[in-house]
């Protein structure tokens, strides 16, 4: 296949999001007003609670089985060594960069946890649906696998996100309370709202302990446990998305199971296609929230120039260049089959923009927030041109 033509594919997708997202960002102009704060809110709960897991979940039951899942064994560790490289890049530019400290973790976030999430459910998808496809074979099945590696992607990433960069954007966030409102209970947050940080449940979970009092082995291990079990990250860990991802693993490599809710003559069908119809409303509305949170990078940020070229260059030309070689070595030690489709998977992982839910922590936290809009509003800019670049340039190397 000629090269304008994988160009012409590749472009496809990328606008369709383009698209969606000028949309979503018109919708949130004075002049409609229609995902404003609010409403942007309340969507984002829809998707977060409702749309996404029913999407993920009914994906994974979809597509799933119990030899598959021994066959994608490397996309989630591929996911894992996208993070590690980003990580290692990003500390390396708040070092050189030398950003306000409370937007180390930002900087590094956004450096290492991609969009996995809304950009590989619509890209995938989208390019099987195009016509002549060069991934071949069926477009529905082409597309099925597609939505069904994003998914397991994203449940991957959820982990990540809420686990390690949750930790590590509040220890960055919770610098910038004691620097600038040590005399002070009450700040505002980015997004207009003020917060009492004295009684933040944000903060780092406290054990009572008495120096007059011994407390035993036994207690002191109780109290640990209740800590974690209490705290924010492993709440969202085990997010509706986890939970729907685990679900959906159940019903496809549990064979009975799948046969009750799956297929023209399960006795369950109808509950698993009115939780698809559930499910097909979440990529549009993520995308629209995307947008509406881009117009708050229009207004300007604190963060510097140097960083947010930076975080430009690590995201679309060092990321994208160290996906070769990965996948190449992974080939060369046998460690994935030679499917084109799941080669381009692992390939675009490393060239996405960055990952939705380190805003939404910063709206959580109350720190970054405008920060964070200026960097996606950047990168999405840039992302029209480069993102469309390498996913003609992976399907040029797979195919």
């Amino acid at each position: 296949m000629d090269i304008f033509r994988l160009f012409i594919i590749s472009l496809m997708p990328v606008l369709k999001v383009l698209l969606v997202i000028i949309a979503g960002l018109i919708l949130a102009t004075q002049r409609f007003d229609l995902l404003g704060c609010d409403a942007r809110r309340h969507l984002n709960n829809m998707v977060f609670y409702v749309f996404y897991p029913a999407l993920i979940g009914c994906s994974l039951a979809d597509t799933m089985t119990l030899e598959g899942l021994a066959d994608l064994w490397f996309l989630p560790v591929n996911v894992l060594i996208t993070c590690v490289i980003g990580s290692i890049l990003g500390w390396i530019l708040v070092i050189v960069t030398k950003p306000p400290r409370h937007l180390w973790g930002l900087v590094i976030s956004c450096t290492s946890a991609a969009n996995l999430g809304n950009m590989l459910l619509i890209i995938l998808p989208a390019l099987c649906e195009e016509k002549n496809n060069p991934f071949g074979g069926v477009a529905s099945t082409c597309s099925a696998n597609g939505k069904a590696y994003a998914s397991l992607s994203l449940a991957i990433q959820i982990i990540y996100i809420w686990s390690i960069l949750y930790f590590l954007l509040r220890m960055y966030a919770n610098n910038e309370v004691k620097e600038t409102n040590s005399n002070n209970s009450i700040i505002v947050a980015a997004n207009g709202c003020t917060r009492d940080v004295l009684h933040d449940p944000v903060g780092l979970p406290q054990i009572h302990n008495d120096g007059n009092q011994k407390v035993s082995t036994t207690v002191k291990f109780k109290q640990l446990f209740m800590k974690i079990m209490r705290s924010e990250s492993l709440r969202k860990i085990f997010a509706p998305a986890t939970i729907a991802a685990i679900v959906g693993f159940l019903i496809g490599i549990a064979t009975p199971i799948r046969k009750t809710f799956i297929g023209d003559n399960a006795p369950l069908r109808v509950i698993y296609s009115a939780t698809e119809l559930i499910g097909n409303a979440g990529i549009p509305s993520i995308t629209l929230i995307v947008g509406a949170n881009l117009l708050k990078g229009l207004s300007g940020s604190g963060v510097g120039p140097s960083v947010i070229i930076g975080i430009l260059i690590i995201r679309n030309i060092f990321l994208p260049i160290s996906a070769i070689g990965v996948i190449k070595a992974t080939k060369h030690l046998s460690l994935v089959d030679e499917d084109s489709f799941y080669l381009f998977t692992l390939l675009i992982q490393y060239a996405l923009p960055p990952a939705m839910n380190i805003g939404t922590i910063s709206q959580m936290l109350g720190s970054g927030e405008s920060e964070f809009s200026m960097i996606m509003l950047w990168n999405y800019i840039v992302a029209i041109l480069t993102l469309t670049f390498w996913i003609a340039f992976y399907m040029w190397l797979v195919i």
